[in-house]
């Protein structure tokens, strides 16, 4: 997983719309938009192009290794984000 998106998201998909690949869910519509707390990106679909940060209103998207101390955490809940879809 290249990014990760944590709980200061407001979800206003400006991600969404520059994201070349697709990588960024759930979109509005899509089922559990309104559900999901924040954003996740697909760690299998994201191609690291970075896109996805300077846009960000909130600050809300970090690389990686990048991620502040206190919001690790979202690295674990973004993974299984995708795994939860995965196995559905």
């Amino acid at each position: 997983m290249a990014y990760v998106i944590v709980d200061t998201c407001n979800k206003d998909e400006e991600c969404i719309q520059v994201c070349p690949v697709d990588c960024i869910h759930p979109r509005k519509d899509e089922p559990g938009f309104e559900e999901a707390p924040h954003l996740y990106v697909n760690p299998t679909d994201c191609i690291d192009c970075g896109a996805c940060i300077p846009v960000c209103p909130t600050n809300s998207i970090f690389v990686l290794d990048e991620v502040p101390e206190d919001k690790k955490q979202f690295i674990e809940v973004n993974a299984n984000y995708y795994q939860t879809l995965a196995s559905s």
